[in-house]
Parts: C-alpha cells; structure tokens; sequence
C-alpha cells in the first residue's frame, strides 16, 4: 500500500496517520494553532518548525542569510527522511548519549545568559527547564539519528587509487584545487616534575575518601563536588555515564570503571590527568553510571624553575649545532607522543604532519608564525590539561608554499576529494531512491516551492 501512497502527493487533510500527526494539529475553540506543513514516513514537519530551525542554526552559530521558507523546508524534509529510515533500519541512539549533548548545548546557551536560565527560557520561549530540555532531546535525538543514517549511507564506500588517478585527471587544469600554504612543526617540551611525596599526599587523602564512603557511609557525590579537580564533572557529583561499545575516557578510565561491582569503590589510580578514585553507582546493560574524584598533585616551584632551565640548555645545544632537533627531541622531551618522531607535530584532522598555515590551530600558529626554517623558538610557556604549567621549544622543520594541486606530492588530499564526492553520489542515490519509496505529503503553499530533490515526485 505505501509504494502506491509513495508515488502520489495527497493534497487533502492528511488522514489519521498516527496519533503523533494528531496530537500535533491543536484546536482552540475552534480554531487551528500549528498545521502541518508535511509528512514524511512517520514523521510530521509543522508550520511552526520552520522558524524552530531557522533558531536553531542562528543558535549553533550558522548564518541565515539567504535562506528562505522552501530552502528551510528542504532541510527539514530531508531529517525526517534519514530519521525515519534510520528508525526503519533498526537504528539507535543511546539515551544517555543524546542527554549529555542535551547537558552540554544548555551548559553553551547558559553561557550567553550569565547562567540565568530564566532569561535563557525567556529567549526559547519556554515554560520551565522541563519543557526545555524535553524539546532539546527530541531535536538532538532527532539530529543524532540523522547523522547516524548518513554515517551507515557511506559507510561501505571505498575508492580505489584509480579511480583517485579518474578523478583528479577529469578537472580541467584551470579547475584544480589550490592548497594552501602548509608546514611541518616539531617541538620539545619540558614539563615539571611532581614529587612522589606529592603523589603519596594526594593517594593518601583519596585512601580517606574511600574510606568515609565505605565504613562511614559518606556521600560520594557530595565529597567530588567539594573536593574534586574535575571541573567538567564537579557540578554533577563528579557523574559520567560510560558505554563499552563508545570508548569514552582515557584507557586506564574504563578499565577500573569496567571492573568494578555496582556500589563497589577503587583503590586510587593514575591517569595522564591525575589521580582517582570511582564509584560505580549503576550497570545498565552496556553502560555504567559512575562517579569519580579527581586529583591533581600540586608541582613545586622548585620543579618549575628545574624544567625551564633544562629546557634552556637544551635550546643552547640545538642552536650552539652540538645537536639536531630531532635527536634532542628524542633525547630530551617528555612529550612521549612526539619524541620517538623526534619531536614532530601530528596534524589530528588529517593524521600527517602537514599543518595548513590558514587552517592551523590558533594558539599553534601563535607561537610559530615570525619562525624562519629551521630556526629554534625561544622558550614558550604553557598551561596543560591538568592546569600545570609546562615549557616547549618549536622549530618549522619544512615548508611547501601555496600551491596548485599536484597529483603526486598531494594524493592522499585529492583521495580525500574524490571520496567525498563519491560519498555524496551514494547519499544523492540512497535519498532519490527513498523519496520513491517513502509516503511523503507536501501541504500549502510549500507546494510551489522549487526543490533541489524531488520531494514533489514529479
């Protein structure tokens, strides 16, 4: 019956497709307070989601300009067509998941309030936080499901080195992209050394956490909102929900986390971030509701003024020519991700060692932007993720200016080119095909509008 609805656009009152259409179309003595724009599959789209979405871009920092109704309205048809396919597909996203996302964006929102969430539900027009964060769920649940869609789209396209060689020889030569400026970055980094005093200290007083929770029965909670270093988990008693299919948190994290009983407390353990301990408050099939205390063993300014001087003669041997950076780097730094490649920067977008110079991190291009080739920086300082201080020396190892593309010396950029374009073939495919076969109903004036895809079906 759906692949005779599907090639038809009904233009009556669609009729009761299920009760979420019905409970969407309200009556006020009478009269009508929010249509239906459209339906899509299980999905209604309402008038009033049009100017919802236009806020919500405006929200996540995207321009509206030039967008108008029917651009609006495309969008959303095509949301509504991955979610309900992802539905039909079997596909799911973890409650959990979706409620961190809710947490963080109001954390982002309440940031332009000054943390005021009244001016904050005055700005959304929202009743209370309730109804602001059920809304929040649904849009984000709705956007995880999308993306989730998309991802199983592509999911199995490949390309080939020659249909690499295919696509980069079918742009006319005038056409072909010009990549930008790009360096190579090493650095050495000294970092202050703490004190195993000063991380006896700190087990010790994690020992006597433990300790008031398990024979005294203190709250958990309330000691990592007192005493915790996490600043991103302090306000919620130090919680995070864990998932042993999404890897989340370092690896020494997850496995104290995963080995422990509900209700069971760790001994303490070290982490790149410091030292904890954790509580496993709750197993829910594959996640873990935990709680965790962080603490970060303080650095002596002695050990501070001894790192910056060992870096300084460091710096003196490289450029005094007694030493290569990259043999210093192996020898000298304590960054143990780079040393091994002799100090050399991984770019994280592209997984190589080129930074493009437009494109590079802004505190990165801070520190190495007046470097001639080869020359040594002066000593810089700066914070780490635990919040103490630590000293880096950087050096531009290689350049190669602004160019146009070169098959050869730029492959594994034109390959990245040439598997989007074949990624957005397989998208453009799928959603040709699924509009076919999907019931799909354009009400109003939003039937003139001139779609980029055959949402009409003509």
């Amino acid at each position: 019956m759906h692949d005779i609805l599907a090639q038809e656009i009904i233009e009556e009152a669609v009729e009761e497709k299920s009760t979420e259409a019905k409970a969407s179309v309200n009556t006020v003595q009478g009269q009508k307070v929010d249509g239906v724009a459209a339906v899509v599959g299980d999905f209604i789209i309402l008038e009033s989601d049009i100017p919802k979405e236009l806020e919500q871009i405006k929200a996540a920092g995207g321009s509206v300009e030039g967008l108008d109704n029917c651009q609006v309205m495309g969008m959303l048809l095509e949301n509504k067509l991955y979610q309900h396919h992802a539905i039909q597909d079997s596909i799911v996203v973890a409650d959990a998941e979706v409620r961190r996302s809710v947490d963080y964006q109001i954390e982002q929102f309440l940031t332009q309030t000054n943390g005021s969430m009244e001016r904050l539900l005055k700005f959304y027009d929202q009743e209370d936080e309730k109804s602001f964060r059920d809304e929040m769920y649904e849009i984000n649940k709705a956007g995880m499901l999308a993306r989730e869609m998309q991802s199983k789209i592509i999911e199995e396209v490949e390309i080939t080195p020659e249909e690499v060689r295919v696509f980069f020889n079918k742009i006319p030569k005038e056409d072909r992209p010009v990549f930008g400026t790009e360096l190579k970055v090493a650095q050495i980094v000294a970092e202050p050394k703490v004190s195993e005093e000063e991380k006896q200290r700190v087990v010790d007083r994690l020992l006597q956490f433990k300790a008031d929770v398990v024979e005294n029965g203190a709250s958990f909670a309330s000691k990592a909102i007192l005493y915790s270093d996490d600043k991103e988990s302090v306000s919620r008693g130090g919680k995070f929900t864990l998932d042993r299919t999404k890897p989340r948190m370092v690896k020494e994290f997850r496995q104290v986390a995963f080995s422990l009983q509900e209700g069971e407390v760790s001994d303490p353990f070290e982490t790149d971030y410091g030292f904890h301990i954790i509580y496993l408050e709750k197993v829910r099939g594959q996640e873990y509701d935990v709680r965790h205390i962080l603490l970060i063993p303080k650095v002596s300014s002695e050990a501070v003024k001894e790192a910056k001087e060992r870096l300084e003669k460091v710096r003196q041997r490289i450029v005094d020519g007694d030493i290569s950076f990259a043999d210093a780097a192996k020898e000298a730094s304590d960054e143990k991700e780079t040393r091994g490649d002799g100090g050399q920067l991984i770019n994280p977008k592209t997984q190589d060692y080129n930074f493009e110079l437009t494109k590079m991190d802004t505190e990165l291009y801070t520190q190495i932007q007046n470097l001639k080739d080869g020359e040594v920086s002066l000593i810089q300082t700066e914070t780490d993720r635990t919040g103490n201080v630590k000293y880096k020396i950087l050096m531009v190892t290689d350049r190669i200016d602004e160019h146009e593309a070169d098959y050869a010396r730029d492959y594994l950029k034109i390959k990245e080119l040439a598997l989007r374009e074949k990624q957005l073939k397989a998208i453009e495919k799928w959603q040709k095909e699924k509009i076919m076969d999907t019931y799909i109903k354009i009400s109003g004036d939003y039937r003139d509008c001139d779609f980029s895809s055959n949402w009409l079906k003509k």
